[in-house]
Protein backbone atom coordinates (compact mmCIF):
# COMPACT_ATOMS: atom_id res chain seq x y z
CA UNK A 1 0.00 0.00 0.00
CA UNK A 2 1.33 3.72 -0.72
CA UNK A 3 1.26 6.22 1.73
CA UNK A 4 1.43 9.90 1.15
CA UNK A 5 4.27 11.39 3.02
CA UNK A 6 1.54 13.92 4.20
CA UNK A 7 -0.76 11.24 5.42
CA UNK A 8 2.56 9.62 7.14
CA UNK A 9 3.78 12.93 9.01
CA UNK A 10 0.38 14.15 10.30
CA UNK A 11 -0.54 10.76 12.04
CA UNK A 12 -3.44 10.65 9.21
CA UNK A 13 -3.16 6.71 8.71
CA UNK A 14 -4.77 4.21 10.83
CA UNK A 15 -2.67 3.70 13.73
CA UNK A 16 -3.37 3.45 17.35
CA UNK A 17 -2.30 6.22 19.52
CA UNK A 18 -2.29 4.44 22.48
CA UNK A 19 0.23 1.34 21.35
CA UNK A 20 2.59 1.75 19.15
CA UNK A 21 3.06 1.40 14.97
CA UNK A 22 5.16 2.02 12.57
CA UNK A 23 4.86 2.96 9.40
CA UNK A 24 8.54 3.30 6.72
CA UNK A 25 8.28 5.36 3.95
CA UNK A 26 11.59 4.68 1.27
CA UNK A 27 12.51 7.23 -0.92
CA UNK A 28 14.26 6.51 -4.05
CA UNK A 29 17.87 6.11 -4.08
CA UNK A 30 20.14 8.51 -4.67
CA UNK A 31 24.53 8.39 -4.60
CA UNK A 32 24.33 8.12 -0.64
CA UNK A 33 22.04 5.79 -0.39
CA UNK A 34 18.46 5.67 -0.10
CA UNK A 35 16.72 8.18 2.26
CA UNK A 36 14.40 6.19 5.05
CA UNK A 37 12.36 7.39 7.66
CA UNK A 38 9.76 5.69 10.12
CA UNK A 39 7.03 7.57 11.97
CA UNK A 40 5.69 6.29 14.74
CA UNK A 41 2.20 7.77 17.10
CA UNK A 42 2.50 6.62 20.69
CA UNK A 43 0.70 8.11 23.55
CA UNK A 44 0.32 11.38 22.11
CA UNK A 45 3.68 11.51 20.74
CA UNK A 46 5.22 11.66 17.12
CA UNK A 47 8.45 9.43 17.09
CA UNK A 48 10.71 10.12 14.16
CA UNK A 49 13.58 7.87 13.35
CA UNK A 50 15.60 9.09 10.20
CA UNK A 51 19.13 7.99 8.30
CA UNK A 52 18.96 11.51 7.63
CA UNK A 53 19.41 11.11 3.63
CA UNK A 54 18.05 13.33 1.38
CA UNK A 55 15.44 12.18 -0.93
CA UNK A 56 16.67 14.45 -4.01
CA UNK A 57 20.03 15.79 -5.33
CA UNK A 58 22.70 17.11 -2.86
CA UNK A 59 26.34 18.84 -3.88
CA UNK A 60 29.14 16.82 -3.23
CA UNK A 61 30.47 16.49 0.13
CA UNK A 62 33.03 16.57 0.70
CA UNK A 63 34.11 19.45 -1.10
CA UNK A 64 36.91 22.29 -0.88
CA UNK A 65 34.39 24.19 2.01
CA UNK A 66 33.04 21.89 3.22
CA UNK A 67 35.43 18.38 4.19
CA UNK A 68 32.75 16.49 5.73
CA UNK A 69 31.52 13.40 4.00
CA UNK A 70 27.79 12.86 3.88
CA UNK A 71 26.89 10.32 5.81
CA UNK A 72 23.47 7.90 6.79
CA UNK A 73 22.81 9.09 10.63
CA UNK A 74 20.66 7.49 13.51
CA UNK A 75 18.43 10.61 14.00
CA UNK A 76 15.79 9.27 16.93
CA UNK A 77 13.37 12.41 17.65
CA UNK A 78 9.90 12.73 19.36
CA UNK A 79 7.71 15.56 19.67
CA UNK A 80 3.99 15.67 21.12
CA UNK A 81 0.97 15.56 18.57
CA UNK A 82 -0.22 18.58 20.82
CA UNK A 83 1.97 20.92 21.37
CA UNK A 84 1.54 23.90 23.66
CA UNK A 85 2.39 27.29 23.32
CA UNK A 86 5.10 28.81 25.89
CA UNK A 87 5.01 31.42 27.86
CA UNK A 88 7.30 33.29 25.60
CA UNK A 89 9.29 32.65 22.87
CA UNK A 90 12.17 30.01 23.28
CA UNK A 91 15.66 30.64 21.93
CA UNK A 92 17.02 27.87 19.33
CA UNK A 93 20.42 27.99 20.73
CA UNK A 94 22.51 25.65 18.90
CA UNK A 95 19.41 22.92 18.68
CA UNK A 96 17.92 21.46 15.88
CA UNK A 97 14.48 23.35 14.40
CA UNK A 98 12.69 20.53 13.26
CA UNK A 99 12.53 17.72 11.02
CA UNK A 100 11.54 17.55 7.11
CA UNK A 101 8.82 15.48 5.87
CA UNK A 102 12.10 13.40 4.14
CA UNK A 103 13.75 13.16 7.79
CA UNK A 104 16.54 15.60 7.29
CA UNK A 105 16.78 18.11 10.02
CA UNK A 106 16.20 21.71 10.04
CA UNK A 107 19.63 23.22 12.11
CA UNK A 108 20.00 26.98 10.37
CA UNK A 109 22.62 27.76 13.54
CA UNK A 110 26.19 28.88 12.72
CA UNK A 111 29.52 29.65 13.95
CA UNK A 112 30.24 32.39 16.46
CA UNK A 113 32.51 34.94 15.81
CA UNK A 114 35.88 34.34 16.68
CA UNK A 115 35.24 31.19 17.68
CA UNK A 116 33.56 32.50 20.73
CA UNK A 117 30.28 31.65 21.99
CA UNK A 118 30.12 34.47 24.09
CA UNK A 119 31.35 37.04 21.66
CA UNK A 120 27.32 37.63 21.25
CA UNK A 121 28.23 37.46 17.55
CA UNK A 122 27.12 34.54 15.51
CA UNK A 123 27.09 34.27 11.69
CA UNK A 124 24.37 34.47 9.73
CA UNK A 125 25.02 30.84 7.36
CA UNK A 126 22.96 31.89 4.10
CA UNK A 127 24.76 35.61 3.77
CA UNK A 128 26.25 35.05 0.58
CA UNK A 129 29.52 35.34 1.37
CA UNK A 130 29.10 33.19 4.59
CA UNK A 131 27.39 30.35 2.49
CA UNK A 132 30.61 29.59 0.08
CA UNK A 133 32.73 29.43 2.93
CA UNK A 134 30.52 26.93 4.52
CA UNK A 135 29.75 24.73 1.43
CA UNK A 136 26.17 25.22 1.30
CA UNK A 137 24.97 23.46 -1.49
CA UNK A 138 21.78 24.65 -3.95
CA UNK A 139 19.39 22.63 -0.88
CA UNK A 140 20.74 25.33 1.13
CA UNK A 141 22.14 22.49 3.15
CA UNK A 142 25.74 21.07 3.90
CA UNK A 143 27.42 18.43 6.20
CA UNK A 144 28.68 19.14 9.74
CA UNK A 145 29.61 16.21 12.39
CA UNK A 146 29.89 13.09 11.72
CA UNK A 147 27.90 13.74 8.38
CA UNK A 148 24.76 14.74 9.02
CA UNK A 149 22.96 16.89 6.65
CA UNK A 150 20.50 19.35 7.16
CA UNK A 151 18.88 22.48 5.98
CA UNK A 152 19.89 26.01 6.89
CA UNK A 153 16.70 27.77 4.79
CA UNK A 154 14.00 26.68 2.03
CA UNK A 155 14.68 22.87 0.91
CA UNK A 156 14.94 22.91 -2.99
CA UNK A 157 15.31 19.60 -3.71
CA UNK A 158 12.13 18.51 -0.81
CA UNK A 159 9.90 21.30 -2.98
CA UNK A 160 10.35 19.97 -6.53
CA UNK A 161 9.54 16.93 -4.84
CA UNK A 162 6.32 17.73 -3.54
CA UNK A 163 3.01 18.33 -5.34
CA UNK A 164 1.74 21.47 -7.17
CA UNK A 165 -0.23 23.61 -5.19
CA UNK A 166 -3.43 23.96 -5.87
CA UNK A 167 -6.80 25.33 -4.47
CA UNK A 168 -7.21 22.17 -2.67
CA UNK A 169 -3.85 21.69 -2.05
CA UNK A 170 -2.86 25.21 -0.91
CA UNK A 171 0.41 24.79 1.26
CA UNK A 172 3.24 22.54 1.81
CA UNK A 173 3.64 20.74 4.91
CA UNK A 174 7.42 20.34 5.00
CA UNK A 175 8.07 19.13 8.34
CA UNK A 176 7.71 19.19 12.11
CA UNK A 177 9.48 21.36 14.87
CA UNK A 178 10.87 20.40 17.79
CA UNK A 179 8.00 21.46 20.03
CA UNK A 180 5.60 19.56 18.17
CA UNK A 181 3.85 22.74 15.72
CA UNK A 182 3.70 22.16 11.74
CA UNK A 183 6.18 23.74 9.66
CA UNK A 184 4.81 25.08 6.31
CA UNK A 185 6.06 27.12 3.70
CA UNK A 186 6.94 29.18 1.46
CA UNK A 187 3.21 29.98 0.01
CA UNK A 188 0.18 30.00 2.16
CA UNK A 189 -3.01 31.15 1.89
CA UNK A 190 -2.62 34.97 2.13
CA UNK A 191 -5.56 35.67 4.79
CA UNK A 192 -4.73 33.57 7.98
CA UNK A 193 -8.29 32.88 9.08
CA UNK A 194 -9.39 31.66 5.51
CA UNK A 195 -7.60 28.10 3.81
CA UNK A 196 -8.64 29.09 0.80
CA UNK A 197 -7.91 32.30 0.02
CA UNK A 198 -5.20 32.89 -2.42
CA UNK A 199 -1.91 31.87 -1.85
CA UNK A 200 1.17 33.77 -1.59
CA UNK A 201 4.78 33.77 -0.80
CA UNK A 202 4.45 35.09 3.32
CA UNK A 203 7.27 37.74 4.05
CA UNK A 204 9.21 37.56 7.87
CA UNK A 205 8.59 40.39 10.11
CA UNK A 206 12.36 41.04 10.43
CA UNK A 207 14.86 43.56 8.71
CA UNK A 208 18.54 44.52 8.91
CA UNK A 209 19.39 47.09 11.60
CA UNK A 210 20.31 50.75 10.26
CA UNK A 211 23.82 51.98 11.01
CA UNK A 212 26.81 50.43 12.16
CA UNK A 213 27.88 47.68 14.57
CA UNK A 214 28.79 49.22 18.32
CA UNK A 215 31.28 46.14 19.28
CA UNK A 216 32.39 43.20 17.93
CA UNK A 217 32.99 43.16 14.55
CA UNK A 218 33.77 46.35 12.39
CA UNK A 219 30.94 47.46 9.82
CA UNK A 220 27.77 48.40 8.64
CA UNK A 221 24.80 45.90 9.73
CA UNK A 222 24.98 43.93 6.54
CA UNK A 223 23.68 40.54 7.48
CA UNK A 224 26.63 38.47 8.04
CA UNK A 225 25.88 37.93 11.46
CA UNK A 226 22.16 37.05 13.14
CA UNK A 227 22.08 40.06 15.22
CA UNK A 228 21.96 42.30 12.44
CA UNK A 229 18.54 41.71 11.97
CA UNK A 230 15.83 42.82 14.39
CA UNK A 231 11.50 42.13 14.39
CA UNK A 232 9.59 44.66 13.63
CA UNK A 233 5.89 43.52 14.34
CA UNK A 234 3.99 43.79 11.45
CA UNK A 235 6.73 44.53 9.08
CA UNK A 236 5.51 41.22 7.61
CA UNK A 237 3.16 38.76 7.74
CA UNK A 238 4.99 36.77 10.14
CA UNK A 239 5.42 37.01 14.49
CA UNK A 240 8.82 36.95 16.14
CA UNK A 241 8.56 33.44 15.80
CA UNK A 242 8.41 33.35 12.24
CA UNK A 243 4.74 32.03 12.17
CA UNK A 244 1.24 32.43 12.70
CA UNK A 245 -1.96 30.51 13.24
CA UNK A 246 -4.79 29.60 11.22
CA UNK A 247 -6.51 26.47 9.65
CA UNK A 248 -4.26 24.13 7.57
CA UNK A 249 -5.40 21.46 5.27
CA UNK A 250 -4.16 18.96 7.66
CA UNK A 251 -5.09 20.91 10.67
CA UNK A 252 -8.80 22.30 9.49
CA UNK A 253 -9.86 23.59 13.38
CA UNK A 254 -6.70 25.90 13.14
CA UNK A 255 -3.15 25.61 14.66
CA UNK A 256 -0.22 27.47 15.30
CA UNK A 257 2.50 26.72 12.38
CA UNK A 258 5.91 28.28 11.67
CA UNK A 259 6.49 29.46 8.15
CA UNK A 260 10.30 29.22 6.28
CA UNK A 261 10.88 32.18 4.46
CA UNK A 262 12.80 33.71 1.81
CA UNK A 263 14.18 36.60 3.64
CA UNK A 264 15.58 36.01 7.79
CA UNK A 265 15.24 34.12 9.33
CA UNK A 266 14.64 31.62 6.87
CA UNK A 267 14.32 28.37 9.48
CA UNK A 268 13.03 29.88 12.73
CA UNK A 269 15.03 30.48 15.41
CA UNK A 270 12.60 30.84 18.25
CA UNK A 271 10.49 27.84 19.38
CA UNK A 272 6.42 28.97 19.82
CA UNK A 273 6.07 25.99 22.26
CA UNK A 274 8.86 24.03 24.36
CA UNK A 275 11.23 21.79 22.62
CA UNK A 276 11.65 18.21 23.59
CA UNK A 277 15.22 17.25 24.20
CA UNK A 278 15.74 14.78 21.31
CA UNK A 279 16.38 17.46 19.53
CA UNK A 280 18.90 18.97 21.43
CA UNK A 281 22.10 19.27 19.34
CA UNK A 282 25.46 20.84 18.38
CA UNK A 283 28.50 21.93 20.85
CA UNK A 284 27.97 22.49 24.83
CA UNK A 285 26.53 26.42 25.60
CA UNK A 286 29.60 28.84 24.81
CA UNK A 287 31.18 26.73 22.50
CA UNK A 288 31.66 27.35 18.64
CA UNK A 289 31.07 24.94 15.71
CA UNK A 290 34.60 25.05 13.55
CA UNK A 291 35.14 27.99 12.21
CA UNK A 292 36.20 27.77 8.12
CA UNK A 293 39.46 29.34 7.29
CA UNK A 294 37.84 32.45 5.36
CA UNK A 295 36.14 33.35 8.90
CA UNK A 296 38.78 32.72 10.92
CA UNK A 297 40.19 36.15 11.50
CA UNK A 298 36.78 37.97 10.08
CA UNK A 299 37.18 41.48 11.96
CA UNK A 300 34.46 42.99 9.55
CA UNK A 301 34.71 46.42 7.35
CA UNK A 302 34.99 50.06 8.23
Amino acid sequence: MKISRRALMTGAIAVPTTAAATTWLLAESGKHGSSEIAIVTDNGKRLITANGLPDHASGDFPNWHDPVPLRPQKHKLEMSMTPVAAEKPVPLLMWLFGVAVNGVPFDPSGPFWNADGHSGWQFEVLHPANSVALGIDCNRAHTQGRGAYHYHGLPTGLLWNLAVLTPDNPMHLLGYAADGFPIYGPECPGDPTDVKSTTRRLRSSYRLRLGKRKDGPKGRFDGMFVEDFEYVPGHGDLDECNGRTGPTPEFPKGTYYYVLTDEFPFVPRLFHGTPDPSFRHGPPPGVSPPLPSELKKYQGKE
